[in-house]
């Protein structure tokens, strides 16, 4: 028998391995104002984003379903070399007493990457121990979303609670969560937690919000083992991003508002946190992503002979940003011409 090591609610447990958890770290593509999935053609987008992955032409900031996304990448940025996805956020910045704002740079979870994120693909969630289900690699052109960035209030966010804050004490830190930004210093940084829907029409790449082609399981929660929906049949993996933000250089409290609120704001002026959200755009090489997901493996799944590439080469594969703006000095407004709303 197989095992291996589930780090669930901050515990390391041991349990039996039955099929696929994949997690591989991304390094930084680009930091820039283009959203080619919810602002296709606009240039600049309305708001910073941080992107990993392919390096697919930025430049054109649209991504047509029919693209070949591995075939128009020349490199990636994830430690799995057939993955060309892109995946993507709003990025993070510090309002200081003054009014001014700086970026919030990310941390990597592994030694040498260059900020980025961390990438899971589940066949069940993560405290799922036996990841039992058997689930459908995504098809070319297929891409989601999740979370609602007008989101201002706890009831708001009520439908996206799988989108998660948690304050870290240390880098193995993976509880309390919380829906909104955490109101106290963070000594090891801020992660959010990015969890997309498991279930699929089974037709549709997209749809015009890019999230009602998909679904939770019937019992409306992400945790849930439940089955897909009649509307949805048809299971996928469950994908989740891990982002590490930074936050340690903004812990002196004597820089934070007079009045003792959290400082952190998204780059499209959310201050409550409740507007956390996330963007995939599928780009697996061949039938890669299957194949993993149909092997009995964890992390690096050397059973299913993956290609991978070294550190060094996914911090190589970046990209300068189109939008010619300052995103990373001191500034008096968030690039787009946005300020920190806190309701």
């Amino acid at each position: 028998m197989q095992w291996f090591i589930v780090l669930s609610l901050g515990l390391a447990v041991f349990a039996p391995l039955s099929n696929a958890l994949l997690r591989f770290q991304c390094s930084q593509l680009v930091i820039q104002r283009l959203d080619p999935l919810v602002n296709p053609g606009m240039v600049p987008s309305t708001h910073v984003h941080q992107i990993v992955g392919g390096s697919f032409n930025w430049t054109v900031a649209t991504m047509h379903p029919k693209k070949d996304m591995p075939g128009e990448s020349t490199c990636t940025t994830c430690s799995f070399s057939e993955d060309f996805s892109n995946y993507w956020t709003a990025v993070l910045y510090f309002r200081a007493r003054n009014g001014t704002y700086k970026r919030v740079p990310q941390a990597s979870q592994i030694n040498g990457a260059t900020g980025g994120i961390t990438v899971y693909y589940m066949q069940d969630a993560l405290y799922d121990q036996q990841q039992k289900s058997k689930v459908k690699a995504f098809p070319p052109g297929f891409r989601m979303f999740t979370g609602d960035v007008q989101a201002r209030t706890k009831e708001q966010v009520a439908r996206f609670r799988q989108n998660t804050y948690t304050c870290m004490k240390n880098a193995g830190t993976r509880e309390p969560e919380s829906l909104d930004f955490p109101k106290t210093t963070c000594a090891a940084g801020i992660m959010i937690n990015q969890r997309f829907p498991t279930c699929w029409d089974g037709v549709n790449l997209d749809s015009p919000d890019h999230m009602t082609h998909m679904s939770y399981p019937e019992t409306g929660t992400f945790e849930s083992g439940g089955p897909c929906p009649a509307t949805h049949p048809v299971r996928v993996p469950q994908v989740l991003f891990e982002v590490v933000w930074d936050t340690k250089k903004f812990n002196n409290k004597a820089d934070w508002p007079t009045d003792g609120s959290q400082p952190f704001v998204w780059s499209f002026g959310d201050a409550t946190g409740y507007a956390n959200h996330a963007d995939y755009v599928f780009g697996w090489k061949n039938d890669a992503l299957q194949r993993l997901m149909d092997t009995p493996c964890v992390v690096n799944c050397p059973a299913a002979n993956p290609k991978t590439q070294t550190t060094a080469n996914m911090n190589k594969c970046s990209q300068n940003p189109v939008v010619d703006e300052n995103i990373d000095g001191w500034i008096n407004e968030l690039p787009g011409g946005y300020q920190a709303q806190y309701h």
